[in-house]
């Protein structure tokens, strides 16, 4: 019998170091299947994919380029689906952080791969000319990847005081498992970064490249997406999508108008609760297993946060999390060497 399973979809940043050369070592064999992306970017002058992929030497300032980042992302999470086992696996619903709805929208076949690649080029590129705010990280979760509840509320208070002073803007973008992604203009980023203790000396951790998205800043961006993007055929997804506030899109009963609408409307504009998608994901649809499509797989960690956060099959801390992994994992992440092969044919 099949296993049902929940994916989740990657989104920027997840395209790093570690990942360079990440097609070359695991979709050799599907150079053809990801013609459409090197032909669009050829369309718009853009480098291929599998050149970025390619390269001696990871670099900054041209792989966390949003034009870049995204089709780079786009085509390494497509191949992943493409290879999940779908003889052992049941798809049952897909979800995906941030950028990685666009992903879902086309995995579910929401959108078709032109129309996919598309869309997130499109937006990738928006703010090559510039970018429109920033983002950071920081974290609310302990060593034991518990959600610290009152930490958290400590720091939603914080952003919107700050929010509040003259010439500051900051806002939620993501809740994102046990972090929250923060973004503003640099006076309000500032002053966050003043008002929160240091972490590790890693926190809190500037995302380079990221635009503030999902944040009223992005007013422009969504109205221009609008206008250049009306040509997109929406259609309802082949299978269920979650999106970021918790909303179920069915085979049966989505509207294309209002998918599209809240792609480039709500999506790009309010926060995105990611916490919240994956915990309708595993209360309405139950799956036995989660499968992460890489690149990277920095947002497992993410995952378990919500896990553990609603005591999911009885895990409640880091130490059962980790357990469980060991003896029958319910969390694979394809961007992990000793994990794709629970859900991939290679």
């Amino acid at each position: 019998m099949k296993k049902r399973a929940l994916v989740v979809c990657p989104g920027r940043g997840t395209y790093n170091k570690e990942e360079l050369g990440y097609l070359s070592r695991h979709h050799q064999d599907k150079t053809e299947q990801l013609a459409f992306i090197e032909q669009y970017r050829q369309t718009v002058n853009q480098p291929s994919v599998h050149e970025l992929d390619g390269k001696d030497r990871y670099s900054f300032k041209l792989h966390t380029l949003g034009e870049h980042a995204s089709a780079l992302i786009y085509a390494c999470a497509y191949a992943d689906f493409m290879s999940i086992n779908q003889d052992e696996y049941e798809i049952v619903a897909i979800t995906g952080n941030s950028m990685g709805w666009y992903i879902a929208l086309s995995v579910a076949q929401a959108l078709s791969p032109q129309d996919s690649i598309t869309l997130i080029d499109t937006m990738g590129s928006m703010m090559k000319n510039g970018l429109i705010g920033s983002q950071l990280i920081y974290p609310a979760v302990g060593a034991d990847w518990k959600i610290i509840t009152d930490k958290k509320t400590e720091l939603f208070t914080i952003v919107e005081e700050i929010n509040q002073r003259a010439a500051h803007a900051l806002y939620l973008s993501i809740d994102l498992g046990g972090y929250l992604v923060v973004a503003g203009n640099e006076t309000g980023l500032s002053a966050f970064e003043q008002s929160v203790p240091n972490i590790d000396d890693r926190f809190p951790m500037r995302l380079y490249n990221h635009g503030a998205f999902h944040t009223p800043l992005m007013s422009q961006i969504s109205d221009v997406g609008k206008d250049k993007l009306t040509t997109l055929d929406f259609n309802r997804p082949l299978t269920p999508l979650i999106d970021g506030r918790g909303h179920i899109w069915t085979p049966y009963s989505t509207n294309p108008q209002q998918l599209f609408d809240y792609t480039l409307g709500h999506q790009v504009t309010e926060p995105y609760y990611f916490n919240r998608a994956i915990e309708v994901g595993l209360k309405e649809f139950s799956p036995e297993t989660i499968i992460v499509l890489g690149p990277g797989s920095s947002l497992g960690s993410s995952v378990a946060h919500s896990l553990i956060n609603i005591g999911w099959q009885g895990i409640s801390n880091k130490a059962e999390f980790v357990e469980r992994q060991k003896r029958d994992p319910f969390v694979i992440s394809m961007g992990m060497e000793a994990q794709r092969r629970f859900a991939s044919f290679s």
